[in-house]
């Protein structure tokens, strides 16, 4: 299901339980400001390449809009708007004084240099500088950034209004960030982890779980699950995917994917399908990836008993029912 129509869908359900004025629920699905700009870079090679970017701002009535910045090529209009809206629910829920937003540039980051992410960056910064800020909308890393995209956006964007630390969240250290910001995602999903076992009077020590997804959230959670004494059996990215039902070695796996860049040829584990791994056997599925990848195909297959959402809406509406 499109990315927007599974949100939609899901946020009129809430709305008719809410029982929400029509005109309300209708104003709230509207985004407020709807950004599309065209990034033409030189590359390494002299040729010039342009990629798309996008900054969806869904609603800023609560305060400042809030939300990552993806670099990814499957990055369009309708996922980063389904995206920004989360983000205006997400912070209401948690009951945070931000608004929701999105943004991301439709390209692949594995095939940039440093050189020509850094160019990227720069120039989707000097294209939205004007409709982002501190009090306006506060761009945060999300898939294919981090803190080293966000130091880039925050130089950018300080040519422009001088130095403003605050206007990018999950930058490095010594430029203002946060200490633990990088392991929070992952952090977050353990403790939800922990709390959702606690209910049915278990915990994470000895339960099995399948990690969709090595990225920033998933290797953390990874890390921090092996060190509670869960077993993580089944790993998956972008690279391939891994199983071994004796639980892998989290501490060697992210050495080695540090050295490689990559999870294949890791001897601690046997190679996958990675599309099993959300079908394969464990007490606990947690998708760190992409979203949707949960849906009516797949749904009646997969043989988890928990699921943990860590990636922005994993699961489609119809395999939620």
């Amino acid at each position: 299901m499109n990315a927007l129509a599974a949100t939609n869908r899901n946020f009129r359900l809430a709305s008719r339980l809410l029982g929400l004025d029509s005109k309300l629920e209708k104003s709230l699905l509207i985004p407020f400001r709807e950004i599309k700009v065209e990034c033409t870079i030189p590359k390494d090679d002299g040729t010039l390449a342009t990629y798309v970017g996008f900054r969806i701002q869904h609603d800023n009535a609560r305060g400042p809009m809030k939300g990552g910045i993806r670099y990814h090529p499957e990055v369009e209009p309708d996922e980063v708007n389904a995206l920004a809206q989360l983000m205006t629910w997400k912070t209401a829920v948690a009951d945070i004084p931000y608004g929701g937003a999105k943004g991301g540039i439709g390209c692949n980051p594995r095939d940039l240099s440093k050189s020509e992410l850094e160019r990227l960056t720069r120039v989707f910064t000097q294209k939205i500088h004007d409709l982002i800020g501190i009090h306006t909308d506060v761009p945060a890393p999300d898939m294919g950034t981090n803190a080293q995209t966000m130091a880039w956006i925050l130089d950018e964007y300080s040519k422009f209004h001088g130095h403003s630390p605050a206007v990018v969240t999950g930058k490095p250290i010594d430029l203002g960030g946060s200490l633990g910001r990088e392991a929070a995602t992952g952090r977050g999903v353990v403790y939800a982890t922990e709390a959702l076992l606690a209910e049915y009077g278990k915990s994470i020590k000895g339960m099995t779980f399948g990690i969709q997804g090595f990225g920033n959230v998933g290797s953390w959670a990874s890390r921090l699950i092996h060190e509670k004494g869960g077993k993580v059996i089944a790993v998956s990215d972008i690279t391939g995917a891994l199983k071994n039902p004796n639980g892998i070695d989290i501490p060697e796996l992210l050495k080695h994917k540090e050295a490689t860049g990559s999870l294949k040829s890791f001897n601690g584990g046997d190679s996958m399908d990675p599309n099993e791994l959300l079908v394969h056997e464990c007490d606990v599925l947690i998708p760190c990836a992409l979203g949707g990848v949960l849906n009516r195909e797949n749904a009646a297959d997969v043989k988890a008993k928990f699921i943990i959402e860590a990636a922005n809406h994993p699961t489609d509406p119809e395999a939620d029912e």
